[in-house]
C-alpha cells in the first residue's frame, strides 16, 4: 500500500467519516422515532441537518470535529390531526441513510486497516 503525502494518517478525513457516522447514527434515530409516531396526532416529524455544516468546515479548512448534527421539527403541512410524518418519505430516508452510513463504515475500516498494515510492517 503506498501511502502519499502522509495521507494514511490524515486525522481531518477521519475526524470528517466520524461526524458524518454520529449524523447518520442519529438521524436513523430521528427516522424511527418519527415512524413510530406516524398516528399522534399533533406530531411534527423530526429532521437531521449536518451535511452543510460538515461540507463548510471542511471547505473552510476548520476542524470537522467541531460540527454537531442537529434536530429540526419539520414545518411542512399537516394531517388534519396536525401530524406531518409522511411514512413514504420516511421509508426512503431510512434506506438512503442506511446505505451512507455502511459506505461511511467501509471507508473507516478501509482506512484504520491501512493503518494497521503500515504499523504491522505489510505496507
Amino acid at each position: 500500500m503506498t501511502i502519499q503525502g502522509g495521507r494514511m494518517f490524515d486525522g481531518t478525513t477521519i475526524q470528517m467519516l466520524h461526524v458524518a457516522l454520529d449524523g447518520l447514527a442519529m438521524r436513523q434515530r430521528v427516522v424511527a422515532d418519527n415512524i413510530a409516531n406516524v398516528e399522534t396526532p399533533g406530531f411534527l416529524a423530526g429532521r437531521v441537518q449536518f451535511e452543510q455544516e460538515l461540507r463548510a468546515a471542511i471547505e473552510k479548512r476548520e476542524s470537522p470535529a467541531q460540527v454537531r448534527p442537529t434536530v429540526e421539527r419539520s414545518l411542512e403541512p399537516t394531517r388534519i390531526n396536525g401530524n406531518n410524518v409522511n411514512l413514504d418519505q420516511q421509508v426512503l430516508t431510512h434506506m438512503d441513510t442506511t446505505l451512507r452510513y455502511q459506505m461511511m463504515l467501509r471507508i473507516l475500516d478501509g482506512k484504520y486497516n491501512g493503518i494497521r498494515r503500515v504499523i504491522g510492517g505489510q505496507a
